[in-house]
């Protein structure tokens, strides 16, 4: 029998998960089967773009694995089976396994306010950014929008949203200080970016009520808002806690130095999934930076360890951090391995040239899922055998 291997979403990690093991290993004992809730892939950075009006080129993920020995399978996971090994599926569908990938990303936070699941938008998703654009593409000269959040989601999306529409009265809600996590190099354009924006910032401020006209905030304040965009935090979806996986406080699945889970030797989980030791041992932050490394490594790891071979080492950390600050200006912050922001940092449009690349890069390597890995498909070794053949 052909060992079977289920690799769940098919975002930047999934869709490099399964490219890359279907480069590694020999289809002539290996079925990797890839399931999506959505027939397209998301191209989730840009989500901010989407929303603003922007058109984002289609990615079929049937022309994107054809001919990769990948099958896809375009269904939503309703839940996951760790001790049967098998995955339901909308529908009534089940999937059997014997290596399980876990890549269902997450999506926005939106439980603990008051309102803001009644009455915010959010951007983790190719149908809320839809929303979001309808939603903002109706709103009349003078309206105001309040991005509450003042993370790297949130910057993106209020300066985005800030140059699409200049007859908006934009603002962002960030509970600790703006940017501050950044240089001081980069903290400094990011406010001279928003004042000529003409972005009204709101620093040390959490919202502790979303209503449909405007959002209270917890010192008592109210701050208009026509549409409120809703960045403040991501949650991962609850199927992987309603398991016996071992999971964090947050749901995600605690998983070793190679991407597999703590508690079952057969489950991997990559991406914002994943609970994951990074450099220095830091936890990875939910990212693409991260997703896409993390699905190579665990690639690499069941490739080795169904073919007998040596663990590769991780290697997984930061260079920069990218935020784009609307079409035309960016911040690029250099970073140590461990995610600590460096003195130096790129800014304007040298910047926003770089994070585009970055950008088209990540989306480059979802296309061709098979190119980032050797040429060389390995056959499986049943366990105490020696290493299997190789054949290019």
């Amino acid at each position: 029998m052909k060992h079977r291997i289920v690799v769940l979403g098919a975002g930047y990690a999934g869709a490099n998960a399964a490219g890359r093991l279907a480069r590694r290993l020999h289809a002539a004992d290996t079925e990797i089967t890839l399931v999506n809730a959505e027939a397209g892939f998301v191209e989730r950075v840009r989500m901010h773009q989407l929303a603003t009006g922007q058109d984002l080129e289609p990615r079929p993920l049937a022309e994107v694995f054809a001919g990769t020995g990948v099958q896809l399978r375009t269904a939503r996971v309703t839940a996951v089976d760790v001790e049967r090994r098998t995955v339901a599926l909308d529908g009534g569908g089940e999937l059997a396994y014997d290596t399980l990938v876990y890549a269902l990303g997450s999506t926005a936070a939106l439980d603990g306010v008051p309102g803001v699941a009644e009455h915010a938008h959010h951007l983790a998703g190719r149908t809320a950014a839809l929303r979001l654009r309808e939603r903002l593409a109706g709103l009349a000269a003078g309206g105001t929008v309040l991005v509450a959040g003042g993370g790297l989601t949130g910057i993106e999306a209020v300066t985005e949203i800030a140059e699409a529409r200049p007859d908006l009265a934009v603002s962002l809600a960030a509970r600790d200080g703006l940017g501050d996590w950044l240089s001081d190099k980069a903290r400094s354009h990011l406010r001279r970016t928003l004042t000529r924006l003409g972005v009204t910032v709101h620093e040390g401020t959490a919202v502790a009520a979303v209503e449909p006209d405007r959002v209270v905030t917890t010192d008592g304040r109210a701050i208009p808002a026509d549409v409120t965009v809703w960045t403040a935090g991501f949650a991962v979806h609850p199927i992987a806690a309603a398991t016996a996986l071992e999971v964090s406080p947050t749901g995600r699945i605690v998983v070793d130095d190679t991407m597999r889970s703590v508690s079952h030797a057969d489950v991997y989980a990559v991406g914002d999934a994943a609970y994951a030791p990074g450099a220095h041992g830091t936890p990875l932050r939910m990212s693409c930076a991260s997703g896409v490394p993390s699905a190579h490594h665990a690639a690499d790891a069941i490739a080795a360890r169904l073919t007998g071979r040596p663990l590769p080492p991780n290697k997984i950390g930061y260079t920069a951090q990218c935020i784009s600050l609307g079409r035309h200006d960016a911040i690029v912050q250099w970073v140590t391995p461990d995610d600590r922001p460096k003195p130096s940092a790129l800014t304007g449009r040298t910047a926003a040239r770089l994070k585009e690349f970055i950008c088209r890069s990540a989306a480059w390597s979802v296309r061709h899922p098979t190119s980032a890995a050797p040429t060389r498909r390995r056959h499986v070794v049943p366990a105490g055998e020696p290493a299997a053949r190789t054949t290019a």
